[in-house]
This record gives structure tokens, C-alpha cells and sequence, in this order.
């Protein structure tokens, strides 16, 4: 066997290793963001989402044509956000459009479409121009096309029913509330899919009166956008 042809089954020889090492990264991240995110106090979720996004873009540099490090990396920077300043959350949010946006173009499907949920989401929490990029009409497209991808999946049912109930569609929402609630648990998410479960089920029993918050990183842009 020459070395051209040792270089060549190295190589394919490890690309499932390569594949399998990313998925266990992100796995890791996604277990370490929810315990942050949801199980620990403001004060500590300042000292450890800066940590974890180190994290995330460490991972981005190991893989840098992957689109899944990207996506987390965006993820931590949305979350961050809430932890900022107006001025420098707005800055935030705007790198991880960006990123979300590199995903996209890398593999639309990565994460089950994990890309068009959270810049959707990003698009209908934010302000507008001249603020932010806010736009409900193309939150709305990202959102489908997330549907469009995993159509069963909690994420993408979920926040479109969110954003159909900020803008007074509630009865629309429904559906989307019945299927993030009777989806199928990750198991490499369980904490988070549970506590989304649990709140679909609650907007889903208030779906024609319900107001849903938006999530603690928006409460930043208020004084921005009044």
C-alpha cells in the first residue's frame, strides 16, 4: 500500500470519528447551555455563558465547514445578550445573525434546521430598523422553512406558535402548541425539551387569552425601542 493510498483511508477511515466527536461536542454544549439556562441563578448564568461560548468557538475553529458550531455559537450569544447592555446586546444579536446566517449556507438541515428557528425567532424578538433587524414577515418565512425541515420537531412548533401568538393569531397556534407538546423527548436534551414541553402545554391550555413573554434576553431592547 503507498503512502497516497494509507493518506486516503486515514482519511476516510476517520470522517465518521470526526462526525461522531462533533455530535458528542455539541451534545455536551446543548447539556451544558440547558443546566446553565435553566437551573442556575442570573448571577451565575453571567459568569458561565461567556464560558460556554468560548466554548462554542472553540469548537467552530476545530470544524470550521461544520454548521452545527455555528449555530450554537449564535445560541450562546443570543442568551448572553440578556446579560448585556442595550448597546452592546444589540451588537450581540447582530453577530449572531451573522452566524446563523453561515450556517444556513453550510447545511440548511444541520441540528434539524436549528439555523431558520433561532434567526426566526431572532427576527420577531428583536426591534426593527433603525434599531435592529427586526422583521415579522421574514421571522415568519424562517420559521416555516424550520417546519418545512422538521415538521414534528419541539423548537420549530414551538417558537412559530410563540410568534403567532404575539401577533394576536392565537387560535393559529394551536396546532403547533399540540405538536411541541406531544413530541418526542431528545435524549440528548431532555431539560430543555421538558421545560418547552411544559410551557407549550401551558400556552396551549391559555392559547385564547395567553400573552406568551418573550424570552429574558428581549427585556434588554426595551428602553431601547420605547
Amino acid at each position: 500500500m503507498n503512502k497516497t493510498t494509507v493518506v486516503v483511508f486515514l482519511l476516510l477511515f476517520s470522517l465518521p470519528l470526526r462526525a461522531s466527536e462533533l455530535a458528542t461536542s455539541i451534545a455536551n454544549l446543548e447539556s451544558a447551555w440547558a443546566q446553565t439556562y435553566y437551573l442556575t441563578s442570573e448571577h451565575q448564568q453571567t459568569q458561565q455563558f461567556p464560558v460556554l461560548l468560548e466554548r462554542a468557538n472553540a469548537l467552530a475553529k476545530q470544524h470550521p465547514q461544520a454548521a452545527e458550531p455555528k449555530i450554537w455559537q449564535a445560541i450562546m450569544l443570543s442568551t448572553l445578550a440578556g446579560h448585556q447592555t442595550s448597546l452592546k446586546a444589540l451588537t450581540t444579536i447582530k453577530e449572531a445573525k451573522i452566524l446563523l446566517e453561515e450556517a444556513i449556507n453550510l447545511n440548511p438541515k444541520a441540528l434539524d434546521g436549528a439555523a431558520y428557528v433561532t434567526l426566526g425567532t431572532l427576527y420577531y424578538m428583536v426591534p426593527g430598523w433603525p434599531i435592529a433587524f427586526g422583521d415579522n414577515q421574514i421571522a415568519e418565512r424562517y420559521l416555516k422553512t424550520s417546519l418545512q425541515i422538521n415538521p414534528n420537531g419541539i423548537d420549530a412548533n414551538y417558537f412559530y406558535a410563540d410568534f403567532l401568538i404575539q401577533h394576536g393569531r392565537a387560535n393559529e397556534a394551536e396546532p403547533y402548541l399540540k405538536k411541541a407538546a406531544e413530541a418526542p423527548i431528545r435524549k440528548q436534551q431532555v431539560l430543555a425539551d421538558s421545560r418547552m414541553q411544559e410551557d407549550a402545554r401551558q400556552a396551549l391550555h391559555h392559547a385564547k387569552s395567553h400573552e406568551s413573554e418573550y424570552h429574558r434576553f428581549l427585556s434588554v431592547f426595551n428602553t431601547v425601542s420605547e
